[in-house]
């Protein structure tokens, strides 16, 4: 194999497909990106047998081939070399010579029949999806999925479903509840659960040029197509949890506050917090303020806030990080807190959302 290529091209896909590389593998060859050179094209494929990637390039082609690179590598020396261009030439003992500029590289390269095939998926459900839209759906719910696959690997992907014109992101880890929607124009009814550890490598490969984005849903796997790239994984197997009987229809209190606001107020008293698991923020609702305060090993903070509360006054223990997540994920100048007693989950929307088109829960903390 013998082509040439620009240098700033390969490198930003060899960087964008290195999270579809296995990582640490016992097979060495999964920690490698597969180059494939033919007439005017390098392809580049990436397989960690969970999710892969593809892109084609152009390339000057004076010898076919096909050789496995280690991805760490090939982006290491990518991206200290200086030249425009990067001439890359295989020989039958897998030796690459790697060139650009006046350096110089010889690296062992892996043979390309050990690389793992990757899945193709040739039927199934084709949908077409705003990148903007889909960004912003994966971002407004992929804080809340679980980090620990345990007992509920399913818990570890978003559920993603398009039902009366309406495309809904699910997310939920046990103590929080995301749920982003999104008006489209597609027809079809269709359900399904991607893992968001593919989902956020996808949102990477969206940009302010990508208008579009195609998604293609089989039985077992998952297919996009962005900006060039083909990404490729395996949907999470199993009954997503029936997360429609925790949202609860009506509610004893409610309160309006000023999202900014409730943003810096939880994060400055948050400075005394070295573990957000272990110790909550405590939130004393009256009448027409808001205490929100700590106490830690560090020592203790506290802050009010005006407020109107609607019903009866009460106190109760929250996550500060899984607060600040969901304010944040709002991106609205107020939201509405609706609340059923201190031991419920309280409910975050907009203020005055005409539609439902997002909605976040948390579950209260014990308090000391």
């Amino acid at each position: 194999m013998k082509i040439r290529v620009e240098r700033a091209v390969l490198l930003d896909a060899v960087l964008k497909m290195q999270k579809t590389v296995g990582s640490k593998s016992s097979m060495p060859i999964l920690e490698g990106i597969l180059l494939s050179a033919e007439k005017g094209l390098l392809t580049l494929s990436s397989y960690n047998l969970e999710m892969g990637m593809k892109k084609e390039m152009y390339a000057s082609c004076d010898e076919e081939g096909d050789i496995v690179i280690n991805a760490r590598l090939l982006a290491d020396i990518l991206r200290k070399l200086r030249g425009i261009d990067v001439e890359i030439e295989c020989d039958d003992r897998l030796v690459c010579h790697i060139k650009s500029a006046e350096a110089v590289f010889d690296i062992m390269g892996m043979e390309a029949t050990d690389f793992p095939e990757m899945p193709s998926l040739t039927e199934g459900e084709n949908l077409l999806i705003n990148g903007e839209d889909f960004c912003e759906l994966v971002k407004g719910t992929i804080f809340a999925v679980s980090q620990i696959e345990g007992t509920r690997p399913i818990l570890t992907g978003i559920n993603i479903s398009v039902k009366n014109g309406v495309l809904q992101f699910v997310a939920i880890d046990g103590y929080r509840l995301a749920i982003r929607n999104k008006k489209i124009n597609i027809d079809n009814e269709i359900e399904f659960i991607v893992s968001g550890k593919a989902l956020n490598e996808v949102v990477k490969l969206i940009d302010e040029n990508t208008e579009n984005i195609e998604i293609k849903v089989g039985k077992r796997l998952i297919l996009f197509k962005i900006s060039g790239y083909v990404f490729i994984a395996r949907l999470l197997e199993g009954e997503f949890v029936n997360y429609e009987k925790i949202i609860p229809s009506e509610h004893s209190q409610t309160t309006t506050v000023i999202c900014d606001e409730m943003i810096d107020s939880v994060e400055r008293v948050s400075l005394l917090i070295n573990d957000s698991f272990s110790t909550p923020i405590r939130c004393a609702f009256s009448r027409e303020e808001l205490l929100i305060s700590c106490s830690s090993a560090l020592g203790r903070a506290k802050e009010k806030m005006a407020i109107n509360l609607e019903g009866s006054e009460f106190e109760m223990g929250l996550n500060s990080r899984y607060l600040l997540e969901a304010l944040k994920a709002c991106e609205c100048e107020k939201v509405t807190f609706n609340f059923n007693g201190a031991n419920a989950g309280v409910t975050i929307t907009p203020a005055n959302q005409e539609t439902q088109e997002m909605l976040y829960l948390i579950m209260p903390m014990r308090l000391k």
